[in-house]
């Protein structure tokens, strides 16, 4: 496991999925770890062994990993374990794709041209039937004062380019007015870790329709995001967020994406022409994202409007202020059971693969 949630939950629905027994490992790390594990690979010198779960022998058959800072982990326990053992990381690696026997990917990671990628439409994830009725149990009835229908609103916030600012926040408050108004009811919204205080702040100054709002706080355990799923008759979500929009889908409801870029005349969600004109942009995060990607090779860059297309163009999603059709009937995706497949297929097979020793 690692430190992103969207990273955990598709470890973990990959594991439930096969069945076997595993054991969770969690990990803390040293703050210079990217030099040591980009130095070092199969390495663990980055992590703080006294904080962190123990790895000794005997070693698994399988390792299931997401996120950078877990692929020297990883790496490691093959080069102890030999032949053993059979590496699956999902996402996209930062080292080369050959040191896994299956990365299982999405397509705005461009890996498809590698031999042991798996490339889902959508990323995977936990929202299973039995975890929204057990949620849908403990909120209905906290809920059942609010009229119907319900339309869940998931706001996300920072992440790559793209900045959440007030404007953006009084925009999407608009917009939930001319939806809500439409299909009536009242919004079900929650806010997250990542969501600045003046977006949340400058959306909630422009919705003005009946609404529950749930505000994140650190180490909350009360939330009701997967109540939100299970309850909703509709679904709003912020485009940035491929684990939120990943988790609606999986609903099958009618799902809008509001879209947190800065030009929209341009193509939705993503790197937008004529960034440079926001003085936002020019922070850390979004400059040094946008710098990496423009520089890094092929298999290091993420498009994250590749997602949002394919579901648009599906008729998965809409974006917020287009009418989602009438009566469509959406297929599930069936990306667990592909990816589950693969992994099972593993250990029929011998996979050639570059020693877990080597850089």
């Amino acid at each position: 496991m690692g430190h992103k949630a969207g990273d955990n939950s598709q470890v973990q629905a990959l594991a439930d999925s096969l069945g076997w027994p595993c054991e969770i490992k969690r990990f803390v790390y040293h703050p210079y770890e990217l030099i040591t594990n980009r130095l070092l690979g199969a390495t663990l010198a980055g992590v703080d062994r006294k904080k962190s779960s123990n790895l000794e022998a005997p070693w698994p058959d399988l390792v299931i990993t997401a996120g950078r800072r877990n692929e020297p982990v990883a790496r490691w326990i093959a080069r102890q374990a030999g032949e053993k053992v059979r590496l699956v990381h999902i996402g996209r690696p930062w080292a080369s794709p050959g040191y896994f026997d299956l990365i299982i990917s999405t397509p705005q990671y461009q890996l498809e041209e590698y031999p042991n990628v798996i490339s889902n439409s959508l990323p995977l994830h936990g929202i299973t039937d039995s975890r929204l009725a057990a949620a849908k149990a403990l909120w209905e009835p906290r809920l059942r004062h609010l009229q119907r229908p319900y339309c869940a609103v998931l706001i996300g916030g920072n992440s790559g380019p793209f900045v959440f600012t007030a404007d953006k926040g009084e925009r999407m408050g608009l917009a939930l007015n001319t939806l809500v108004r439409e299909i009536g009811g009242t919004a079900l919204i929650t806010d997250s870790a990542r969501t600045p205080a003046d977006f949340l702040d400058a959306f909630t100054a422009r919705y003005e329709l009946p609404a529950y709002i749930h505000r994140w706080v650190p180490g909350g355990e009360d939330n009701p995001y997967v109540a939100y799923l299970a309850l909703a008759d509709s679904i709003v979500v912020t485009g940035e967020s491929m684990s939120m929009l990943t988790e609606a889908s999986a609903t099958r409801k009618p799902l809008y994406i509001f879209d947190p870029g800065d030009d929209l005349s341009c193509n939705r969600c993503r790197e937008q022409a004529g960034w440079w004109r926001y003085r936002h942009n020019f922070r850390f995060k979004p400059l040094s994202h946008r710098i990496a990607m423009h520089i890094g090779p092929r298999r290091m860059r993420r498009d994250v409007g590749a997602i949002q297309d394919a579901m648009v163009k599906s008729g998965r999603a809409v974006w917020l202020g287009s009418p989602f059709p009438a009566g469509l009937q959406i297929p599930p995706a069936g990306d667990l059971e592909r990816a589950t497949a693969g992994v099972k297929a593993l250990f029929g097979r011998t996979e050639d693969r570059i020693p877990a020793g080597d850089s």
